[in-house]
C-alpha cells in the first residue's frame, strides 16, 4: 500500500497541525484543558479510524465505537494492578484477577482480540451492502453492549471499572493521531482505496472490470477496526475509569457528527469535522448549566449538546451532503490554489 509524494506531505502536514496543537496545550494549558484535548485526540483518531471504512466503501457503520468498548476493557482487565482486581472482580473467570501485564503489553493483546473479534464480523460484514450492512453494524454495536453489561464477572457489568493505570500522554496521543492519519491517507489514495471508492459508485460495473469488492471492503475494515482499537486503549489509558456508556450511542452520533460535517470522503474533512463539533460540543455544554453572559444569568438548557449533534447531522445532510470539504484533501487544496496563482483555470 504505497502512497504518493503529494498525499504523504499533505497527511505530514497535517498530522503537524495537530503535533504543534498538542504542544501548546501539553506545554501551557490547565489540566482541565489539557484533559479537554486528550478526549478530542481520541475522538480524532476514532473518526479517521471511522472514515477509512465508512469513506472509501461508502457503507454507514454504526458499530466502529464496539471496537474501541472492546479494547478498552481487554486494556483495563490486563493492567489493572492484581490488587484492585481482587476486590473488584474476585469472581473473575480466566483468572485475570491473578495476574497484571505492564500497559504497553494489555495494550497489544486488546489490538489483537479486537482484530480477531473484527476479523469474524467482517467475514459476514463484507458481504451485506446498503440498508443490510447498516443495521448489522448496529445489531454488532448493541451486542458488544449486552456482553458488557451483563458479563458482571469479568467487567463489573453497568458498574465502573476503575483502578487502571493512567499512563497515556498527550504526547503518546498526538504521535498516534499523526499515524492514523497517515495511515487513513496512505490506505484513501493507494490503488486499493480508489477501486474500493469506485466500487461504491457502481458495484456492477466494478465486479465486471474485476475489482475485488470484498477483499477491499475487508481490508478497509481492518485496518478500521485496528485504529479504532488503539483509539479504545488510549482513552482506558488516560481516564483510569471507564464503563459500557462510554462506548455507546453517545459516541456513536458524536463521532458520525464529526464525519458528516467535515465530510466522509476526506481524511481533512474528518479532522476538520473533528474540530468544529468538539468546539460547538463545548460551547453547547457551557450555555447547557445557565452561565452568566454580559451581566445576565441564561437559563439552564439541559439537552442543547444532543440538540447540537442532530442539528448537524441534518443540516448537513440537507445542505452539504458530501460535507464541508467534499471529497478534497489538504493537499488538494493547497494545488488548487497555486494553479490559480499561475493563472490555469481549475473546474
Amino acid at each position: 500500500m504505497m502512497i504518493e509524494r503529494r498525499a504523504l506531505v499533505g497527511a505530514v502536514v497535517l498530522g503537524l497541525c495537530i503535533a504543534v496543537a498538542g504542544l501548546l496545550v501539553w506545554g501551557f494549558a490547565a489540566p482541565y484543558h489539557q484533559r479537554l484535548f486528550f478526549t478530542f485526540l481520541v475522538n480524532l483518531i476514532a473518526v479517521v479510524g471511522l472514515q477509512v471504512f465508512m469513506g472509501n466503501s461508502d457503507i454507514t457503520h454504526f458499530g466502529h465505537v464496539g471496537f474501541m468498548g472492546i479494547s478498552a476493557y481487554v486494556t483495563a482487565i490486563l493492567a489493572t494492578p492484581v490488587a484492585v482486581k481482587r476486590s473488584a472482580l474476585a469472581t473473575a473467570p480466566f483468572g485475570v484477577n491473578t495476574f497484571e501485564l505492564s500497559p504497553l503489553v494489555a495494550v497489544l493483546f486488546a489490538i489483537l482480540i479486537t482484530l480477531a473479534v473484527a476479523f469474524l464480523v467482517g467475514l459476514m460484514m463484507v458481504r451485506q451492502a446498503g440498508i443490510a450492512a447498516t443495521i448489522a453494524t448496529v445489531a454488532f454495536l448493541v451486542i458488544v453492549h449486552v456482553v458488557v453489561m451483563n458479563w458482571v464477572d469479568l467487567t463489573r457489568g453497568p458498574r465502573a471499572f476503575y483502578g487502571i493505570p493512567p499512563k497515556a500522554t498527550i504526547g503518546w496521543a498526538v504521535a498516534t493521531a499523526f499515524g492514523a492519519i497517515v495511515l487513513a491517507r496512505a490506505f484513501r489514495d493507494s490503488r486499493w482505496g480508489l477501486q474500493l471508492r469506485a466500487s461504491s459508485e457502481d458495484v456492477a460495473a466494478a465486479s465486471a472490470v474485476g475489482v475485488p469488492i470484498r477483499k477491499l471492503r475487508f481490508a478497509a475494515w481492518m485496518l478500521s477496526a485496528f485504529i479504532m482499537a488503539v483509539a479504545g486503549a488510549l482513552f482506558t489509558l488516560f481516564v483510569g475509569t471507564i464503563s459500557p456508556k462510554s462506548f455507546y450511542f453517545d459516541l456513536t452520533f458524536l463521532t458520525i457528527a464529526m464525519l458528516i460535517l467535515g465530510g466522509m470522503h476526506s481524511v481533512t474533512g474528518a479532522v476538520v469535522g473533528c474540530v468544529i463539533v468538539t468546539a460547538g460540543v463545548e460551547t453547547m455544554r457551557f450555555l447547557e448549566s445557565g452561565p452568566v453572559f454580559a451581566g445576565a444569568k441564561l437559563p439552564e438548557m439541559f439537552g442543547l449538546t444532543g440538540f447540537f449533534l442532530g442539528l448537524v447531522i441534518v443540516l448537513s445532510m440537507a445542505f452539504r451532503p458530501s460535507g464541508l470539504l467534499g471529497s478534497d484533501e489538504i493537499d488538494d487544496i493547497w494545488h488548487r490554489r497555486r494553479l490559480r496563482k499561475a493563472g490555469v483555470e481549475v473546474s
